[in-house]
């Protein structure tokens, strides 16, 4: 991707995306269970993460911080796998909140770079309080715009939740970016709207082909350094 001219505006998803290196919250909670020797198939954990998920949307406060979320998001996916271990389900949380502390601290100097030349805003499928979590990941002071679908009800891949992020901007697709980890979600979202997208791949060693022809395919969230600095 050439260095954009007329590049106004980067919008981003913030799950797997500026909280971890393009791993999604269920795979990096998946990764964590099977660290404590939880068996359990990735197609019934990816069934029961979902449905803990979406049981989670919109039943939180906004003022819910992201430790408070991940506990209630770890002790619901603990419950419907049948972890009984408290401790097992304690050190889960502990450790995907501190690396989501870690990697996000990771992400805010270049957000920072980025804010002094664009307009930078989070578009998430979130449970209501994603305001709330930028804050406290120290990247909410880096956005002129949180868009969380709970509070929306519009939900990604749908292209009117990027829509309403880009009017409240007042950029247009064309003159903006999304930066995301889920090709299905991110990618296509930003596709159906006209919007450029750069796809967060994570650097898992393996081949990925981009969803669209000529579309930048990124390892790590530093790349954007090269490309949009």
């Amino acid at each position: 991707m050439r260095r954009a001219e007329g590049l106004q505006a980067i919008l981003f998803d913030l799950g797997g995306t500026l909280d971890a290196p393009g791993i999604p919250w269920k795979e990096r909670l998946f990764r964590l269970y099977r660290g404590e020797n939880v068996d359990v198939a990735p197609e019934r954990f990816t069934e029961m993460f979902y449905r803990v998920d979406d049981g989670l949307v919109g039943t939180v406060e906004p003022a819910l911080s992201l430790r408070e979320t991940v506990q209630r998001l770890v002790a619901g996916v603990s419950r419907a796998v049948g972890v009984a271990d408290p401790e097992v389900t304690e050190r889960i949380e502990t450790r995907f909140y501190i690396d989501s502390m870690t990697y996000a601290r990771r992400s805010a100097p270049l957000l920072a770079q980025l804010a002094e030349r664009y307009r930078l805003g989070v578009v998430s499928n979130f449970y209501g309080n994603l305001t709330t979590v930028c804050a406290e990941l120290g990247l909410g002071q880096y956005m002129n715009v949180i868009v969380d679908s709970a509070e929306v009800g519009w939900v990604k891949p749908d292209a009117r939740i990027f829509g309403h992020a880009l009017d409240r901007l007042r950029v247009s697709p064309a003159a903006s970016t999304f930066v995301g980890d889920s090709p299905l979600r991110d990618m296509a979202g930003a596709r159906a709207i006209g919007m450029p997208h750069i796809w967060l791949a994570g650097d898992t060693g393996a081949s990925v082909e981009p969803c669209c022809p000529g579309d930048t395919v990124i390892r790590t969230l530093d790349t954007l350094r090269v490309l949009l600095l």
